[in-house]
């Protein structure tokens, strides 16, 4: 029997387990379900053998049944280790098969009484094995194997890979305790074991290699074994180098995935390399028939192949969801070097990549929990697509997995996740197709679309001038593309309150539309209604009426009463009637989109959520705040329940709950919603975004209610000085901090630090909105209290 490992580390449960399994049934299959040599069959096998040869004092029998003939083996051991003399022939002189020598040998096994445990190590062909073995149920048979169910009279233990605490133990047990570098690389340590996916064959090479070069670091280990993978010596050891350790595997970790690999049939090898190609996490196995249907290969054959890399544990299902694998990462990593040997490795990897693309393509922008649980679980294998295999993708198809991904991650406010993708994008597009291609000028858009919703202006604005100059210069000024850049640049005009920029580029965009497309197009309505809003953001009431109403006709004949871009601008046309104090109106129209979503998108839906959260601002500002409350706590719940509890939609609603709730005097209640929101919009969007501005605002008029100035004066500086940095000096909203600043000074009495304030602001918004605007008449009003207050 081998001697085994002195660095043998878990398995107690499995040793337990296969105790009690010999003691009752006497006859176990130990198979590995991490489905690889290297996971320790052997090793288990000797560790129980040695541990409980008190429990068999019959003696112990071990085994090899894939290096030699099994029946020799048996004959050897008898004549060997037991002292028999195997007779030829029967007792009337016919001569004896070797099938009833091995039966002799077993009858007459020495000590005659006592229990006797067989092992067959590496079982991998039942049927040669089956007639070989003892029939008394004095035996206990112990078999290790990488094939699943080998016969039904077998209990089978599934033996899987070590645990992250067990991988570590096994790690510390080779290199000692007192290895500095364990101690001072805990966290590289971890990494490693994840790398080498828990696989003692593979952590004990690793090991015994750190033994031999105390200098080196787990770092470089780590960084060696990821660029030279299964091919490192380190873990491709030969059988000669072995033999020289203590160490029972008689290969490297190749060479053992290797003996699993040539007891395949060809097709079931073409559809191992196809695999390489997931990410190592789950994947569906519908998208291994869609990319070998694109290889013409048989749905029956594939499936075939798929029950042959089961049974031979190259592949483990994933018990969570149906029709669903996984692979441990270092199988990957051997049917990947497979897979780059092969004459069709290109031909595969460009069937693969379009299944990813199609997922990516579908990603909507908006995405549910609903939508985000189907797709998450294709993720992974889109950004394997995305960083490893953008040489098989078509130029037509290049950015979508990038957009796809972006586009999952900013629908989710998860932005800082985004913008990687959105600048790979950018980095892959240029070097594939130059720096003038009109795909380009699309990257450019996409990535300046991301700063845009996080409040970086000054950078969303610099992308969308790159990208409005090259689609001059390769489309020509007269293209639709060249529009939508023209119109870009004019909302983030808008949104920074550069309104005199922004309404010569809206102006551009429209009568380009108008030549391009004809009065009569959707994307001419679209323009109409930027413009409106424009104009809205003014105060330009009576220029921005007319303007909605032309894009809301055009949308009812070009798209029917029922879509969602009439929804938008019932909503639009709503809040211009707010503004107006035309509250029938707008509550109409409210009522009006809030119910064409519901009949388009169903009662849950994001949308849905934000009709809901309009119409309850219009109820609070009439007073009527029951029910608002109710709509506001209904587009909450809706929007926590779709799209998770972290998301700047949420941080909204919070906000507009607090708000309400401060104007009813409820601050007990208030005060938390406010700081809930105020700390999820840092979180998502970061300290420096014009939301995290509005909540310093909004919880510093809290505490001016409540009288607590120090506190709110603080907030109320804060908020000022990010509109600034963020928005500029002469923006609307850099006004309102100052008319809020000001009349904060003006409860403290402190008038002569509040007039310049109001002065200030009131500069602005004559300047910017118009004498008339209902905020500049509301500023000026301020001020004229304040001065009222001085005189007196």
């Amino acid at each position: 029997m081998p001697y085994g490992t002195r660095h043998f580390v878990g398995r107690q449960q499995e040793l337990a387990q296969l105790h009690q399994t010999l003691q009752n049934s006497h006859r176990v299959a130990i198979s590995a379900v991490a489905g690889m040599g290297g996971v320790g069959k052997t090793e288990l096998a000797i560790k129980y053998a040695r541990e409980h040869q008190d429990d068999y004092p019959g003696g112990i029998c071990w085994l090899s049944a894939r290096d030699a003939n099994l029946a020799e083996q048996i004959l050897q051991f008898a004549q060997l280790s037991l002292k028999l003399e195997v007779p030829q022939q029967d007792w009337q002189g016919n001569p004896l098969s070797l099938a009833q020598q091995v039966a002799w040998c077993w009858q007459q096994w020495q000590p005659p009484q006592g229990r006797v445990l067989v092992v067959l190590d590496d079982v991998t062909d039942w049927k040669l094995c089956r007639g070989m073995l003892p029939t008394d149920n004095r035996f206990c048979v112990l078999m290790t194997t990488r094939l699943r169910r080998l016969d039904p009279n077998f209990v089978e233990l599934p033996l899987n890979v070590l645990s992250e605490a067990e991988a570590l133990q096994l790690l510390t047990a080779i290199l000692g305790e007192n290895d500095r570098r364990l101690q001072r690389e805990s966290e590289t340590a971890k990494e490693l074991c994840w790398w080498l996916g828990y696989l003692p064959l593979g952590l004990e090479l690793v090991a015994r290699y750190l033994v031999e070069d105390p200098d080196l670091s787990l770092a470089e280990m780590w960084q060696r074994l990821q660029a030279k993978s299964l091919q490192d010596k380190v873990i491709d050891k030969s059988e000669a180098d072995l033999d020289a350790t203590e160490m029972t595997a008689r290969r490297g970790v190749k060479a053992a995935f290797e003996l699993s690999w040539q007891e395949l049939e060809k097709q079931t090898q073409r559809v191992g390399e196809l695999l390489s190609l997931f990410a190592p996490a789950a994947f569906a196995w519908e998208w291994v028939e869609s990319a070998s249907e694109s290889l013409n290969w048989a749905k029956s054959e594939v499936n075939e192949a798929k029950k042959r890399l089961h049974k031979r544990h190259l592949i483990e299902r994933v018990e969570e969801r149906e029709a669903c694998y996984k692979i441990h990462p270092l199988i990957r990593e051997f049917l990947r070097l497979k897979l780059d040997e092969s004459e069709q490795a290109d031909n595969v990897r460009q069937a693969f990549v379009p299944v990813f693309v199609e997922i990516a393509k579908g990603i909507p922008e908006s995405p549910t929990i609903d939508l985000i649980e189907s797709v998450k679980f294709a993720i992974p294998h889109l950004e394997e697509v995305a960083e490893n295999l953008t040489n098989a993708l078509s130029n037509e198809d290049l950015i979508s997995p990038f957009v796809g991904l972006g586009t999952f991650y900013e629908g989710q406010g998860s932005y800082s996740l985004a913008e990687p993708w959105r600048r790979q994008c950018l980095s892959v597009v240029k070097t594939r197709l130059g720096e003038d291609h009109p795909v380009v000028a699309e990257s450019l858009n996409n990535l300046a679309s991301l700063y845009d919703e996080q409040g970086r202006y000054s950078e969303a604005e610099q992308l969308y001038l790159q990208a409005l100059e090259l689609r001059k210069r390769l489309l020509g000024e007269d293209h639709s593309d060249v529009a939508e850049s023209l119109n870009n640049l004019a909302l983030i005009y808008n949104y920074q309150g550069r309104y005199s920029e922004a309404e010569p580029l809206f102006l551009q965009a429209l009568e380009l539309k108008k030549r391009l497309l004809g009065e009569d197009h959707p994307d001419v309505a679209t323009s109409l209604n930027n413009l409106a809003l424009l104009y809205y953001s003014q105060g330009c009431y009576s220029e921005a009426d007319p303007l909605f109403l032309q894009a809301l006709d055009l949308r009812k004949r070009l798209l029917g009463e029922d879509h969602l871009l009439v929804a938008q601008n019932y909503n639009n046309l709503a809040y211009l009637y707010y503004s107006l104090g035309r509250y029938s109106e707008a509550e109409t129209l409210y009522l009006q989109a809030l119910e064409l979503k519901k009949r388009l998108l169903g009662e849950n839906h994001t949308d849905v959520a934000t009709s809901l959260n309009n119409l309850a601002l219009l109820y609070e500002d009439q007073g009527r705040y029951s029910e608002a409350e109710t709509l506001y706590l209904q587009a909450l719940e809706l929007r926590k329940r779709l799209l998770g509890e972290d998301h700047p939609y949420v941080a909204t609603s919070l906000n507009n709950l607090a708000y309400l709730y401060n104007s009813q005097g409820r601050y007990s209640e208030a005060e938390p919603l406010y700081l809930q929101a105020l700390e999820l919009r840092k979180r998502l969007l970061g300290e420096d975004h014009p939301d995290v501005a509005e909540s310093y605002n909004n919880l510093a008029l809290l505490y001016e209610d409540q009288r607590r100035y120090s506190e709110a004066e603080t907030l109320f500086l804060q908020s000022l000085k990010l509109s600034k940095i963020l928005l500029g000096e002469d923006h609307p909203h850099v006004a309102f901090s100052l008319n809020n600043l000001a009349k904060l000074y003006y409860f403290q009495g402190r008038y002569s630090e509040g007039e310049p304030l109001y002065l200030q602001a009131l500069e602005i918004v004559e300047r910017v909105l118009g004498v008339n605007h209902p905020r500049t008449v509301s500023i000026r009003e301020n001020l004229a209290s304040l001065r009222d207050a001085i005189a007196s």
